[in-house]
């Protein structure tokens, strides 16, 4: 079944996919109702489908599932998405649970929630709906403290290139999405002696990428559509214009916390200065503007 016809908690969210029993599936549907998108599958074969080919926050095994014939598939996937939590669910006592728990610890699953009580459950819950650190929140908390003396509207700006949609790729659709004209948009960083946001938004969209491209699963390729270009050629040209590297190159020089401090340390921290006053929103008094800038 694909993705896109499961039941959802939200647009634009990423999911979390279960091997589960049917009690366990009510119970997650009340405990992911409204946060998060949550995903039932009958095998893991189709849990590693879906990490292939969709934004997956965290991946939940039942212990009552588990066989010792997923082994290999659990493997598999704890390797091949490493960023991507793997949770043990334990819900009843049963004289396999600890051959289970042994063998999927064995194979790199490392979280146990035990929901045995109602406790687990809540930790469950909080676990789901938090989901992982992203890359987008530590870019977010890294330039707040590069900049951390910048005007508000500046930091919307930095905040907007890593909460936005993957499929706003342009810079046109970007100043729409601020609610700006794209050519007075633009102009503003020329006049203010700042990089282009053109600039800005490629370096952001490589961050994501290069993060996703540190999950061996992901081929060059399903990072290309994850990222909403247009082809894995368009991806390739994107990276090379940007850093003069090929995908594959790239894919092997940076990790997305790499890419993010690349980013922070030729776009971000040079500019400190000219942060403090700017506002990439609203065009200063004609008398304001200094004649010294081009």
């Amino acid at each position: 079944m694909p993705m896109s016809t499961t039941r959802s908690g939200g647009s634009g969210s990423a999911a979390v996919v279960t091997f589960v029993t049917p009690m366990e599936r009510q119970r997650l549907d009340a405990l992911t109702s409204g946060s998060c998108v949550a995903v039932h599958r009958e095998n893991l074969e189709q849990v590693l489908q879906d990490l292939r080919t969709n934004r997956v926050s965290a991946v939940i095994v039942s212990v009552s599932r588990y066989q010792q014939q997923y082994a290999p598939s659990v493997a598999r996937m704890v390797r091949e998405f490493p960023r991507v939590p793997a949770v043990a669910l334990l819900t009843s006592t049963e004289s396999r649970a600890t051959a289970a728990l042994l063998s999927l610890g064995e194979h790199g699953v490392r979280t146990l929630v035990d929901a045995r009580e109602p406790a687990g459950w809540r930790t469950l819950r909080t676990l789901v709906s938090s989901g992982p650190p992203d890359i987008d929140a530590k870019a977010i908390s890294a330039i707040r403290d590069d900049l951390d003396d910048a005007s508000a509207p500046t930091m919307r700006f930095f905040d907007t290139l890593f909460t936005m949609p993957r499929s706003m790729t342009t810079v046109l659709e970007f100043a729409r999405h601020l609610a700006v004209v794209p050519t007075t948009f633009v102009s503003r960083f020329v006049r203010q002696g700042v990089p282009t946001p053109k600039r800005y938004l490629a370096a952001a969209r490589l961050v994501r990428a290069a993060h996703l491209l540190e999950n061996p699963g992901y081929s060059i390729t399903q990072v290309a559509f994850l990222m909403e270009y247009s082809s894995p050629q368009s991806f390739s040209r994107h990276v090379s214009g940007v850093l003069q590297l090929g995908a594959a190159e790239f894919r092997r020089a940076h990790t997305g916390d790499s890419m993010l401090r690349l980013m922070r340390e030729t776009l971000v921290l040079p500019y400190r200065e000219r942060f403090r006053d700017f506002d990439p929103f609203t065009s200063p008094p004609q008398w304001m503007v200094r004649t010294g800038r081009s």
